[in-house]
């Protein structure tokens, strides 16, 4: 009888000869066999933040299956799956798994129509608009290629479904149900996210800072009512409010280093009730962002600075200053550790060739994560990297024209599933078994 191909894959000794072209070949042939049809169940059956049952459930089923010893209910909704193979490390690998209050309009034909009741009681239609689908397909895929190859690799090896990712609450959660106390604290931790600005089939891996910090920022700037008509009896919280809004922008401009990372964005600027009557407050609402906790200390001290001298300028007494309150905990900036970095991308480049790497990318966002809360405090060697979700041929079209890419959070959004989940399972499985080699 003649050895399957699987077969024949295990029993050669080379890691080389196995995460190359015959290891692509695996990843494609279980994607069309088993993750497709579970990326479109994914797609079609999404859920809201620390709702995830269904996705948790499924997701613990598939790890279960693939030989895994799985625990859930982890933060809540969160999964945990270990594969304990020999002595060795234990290395990280986390998906999110959440979807986004928004109407799928992407023209898909397995589009989600999926409705949920939210946090606040509304029913609303959800969507996995930011590519967490992408992420748990690729979980599983990695799950099923890693116990296929373990004589291949050696250490213990812990893949996690993290809930509420889009509410940045879902990994603090986590670790505030001692994942680490109750699995073991991992010695690397590994995380990806698909792109809908890099170029399906590369992938990019930043040594340094790939997503920021953020504060969520409340500012109450308080006034004294009066009649429209007559806004010498009061202080005008609007007039107060617009000059602070113009004035935070300063700070970014004027008082932090050009090419440091830094951002003050007013989201909400909410006051008054009627046309022709000065209110007695306003409420702003900022996100603040950094890829460093020194400008972050800065920025906020700023922030007070300018609302509570800007409200003195107006005649305010001291008792009525505008009022700054950080209103959630603050997500420090996601920080790859260089060395272990620098070390992947040797992996991937040896392994898929240099021309895996988009070398065009340029993050020009500031977009946030709550991945570090896994690997700040103990700090873990960790590697956030990213993985293209856009054919060539839509930034070509877009750049002759044509439709413009959608962003993420967009109903419009969408992402080619097969290349972005293969290469997600390709450079993931190549990364544990750099990081997990066969002890001799």
């Amino acid at each position: 009888m003649k050895k399957t191909l699987l077969a024949t894959l295990l029993s050669l000794s080379s890691f080389t000869a196995l995460a190359s072209a015959d290891l692509t070949s695996l990843i494609q042939q279980d994607y069309q066999q088993h993750l497709a049809p579970l990326f479109k169940h994914f797609h079609q059956h999404p859920e809201l933040s620390h709702m995830e049952t269904q996705t948790a459930k499924r997701l613990a089923k598939e790890l279960r299956a693939a030989g895994f010893e799985v625990t859930e209910g982890v933060g809540k909704t969160g999964v945990v799956a270990m594969l304990k193979n020999g002595p060795g490390p234990l290395v990280m690998m986390r998906a999110d798994m959440d979807g986004l209050p928004v109407q799928e309009k992407s023209g898909l034909p397995y589009a989600s129509v999926a409705k949920q009741t939210d946090w606040d009681g509304n029913d609303v239609y959800v969507m996995h608009a930011c590519g967490h689908d992408v992420h748990i397909t690729s979980l599983v895929g990695t799950a099923r290629r890693m116990a296929a190859m373990k004589d291949q690799w050696s250490g213990t090896l812990m893949l996690v479904g993290q809930p509420a990712e889009e509410r940045v609450g879902g990994a603090k959660g986590m670790m505030e149900d001692n994942i680490w106390g109750r699995f073991g604290q991992p010695d690397y931790a590994l995380a990806f996210h698909v792109s809908s600005e890099i170029e399906a089939g590369k992938i990019v891996a930043v040594e340094g800072s790939p997503y920021s910090g953020v504060d969520t920022v409340d500012i109450t700037v308080h006034g004294i009512g009066a009649h429209g008509a007559s806004p010498h009896r009061g202080k005008d919280p609007i007039v107060l409010g617009a000059q602070i809004v113009l004035a935070l922008q300063t700070i970014v401009s004027r008082e932090i280093a050009p090419k440091e990372p830094a951002l003050i964005t007013v989201g909400a600027f909410n006051s008054g009730t009627k046309h022709n009557i000065i209110s007695d407050k306003a409420h702003l609402q900022l996100t603040v962002r950094n890829d460093s906790w020194e400008t972050r200390e800065y920025l906020m001290a700023a922030i007070k600075r300018v609302a509570e001298n800007l409200g003195r300028a107006a005649g305010l007494p001291e008792d009525k200053l505008p009022e700054v309150r950080i209103t959630d905990e603050p997500t420090p900036p996601t920080v790859n550790d260089i060395p272990l970095t620098q070390r992947l991308k040797k992996a991937w480049a040896a392994n898929m060739g240099q021309p895996v790497f988009d070398e065009n990318y340029k993050r020009l966002g500031m977009g946030a994560e709550d991945f570090p809360f896994f690997t700040t405090e103990p700090y873990i060697p960790s590697t956030y990297f990213a993985v293209g979700g856009t054919p060539a041929e839509a930034f070509a079209a877009e750049k002759a024209g044509g439709p413009a890419v959608p962003s993420h959070h967009s109903p419009l959004f969408k992402i080619s599933p097969e290349p972005a989940v293969t290469k997600g399972v390709e450079a993931t499985v190549i990364a544990l078994l750099d990081l997990m080699p066969k002890q001799k």
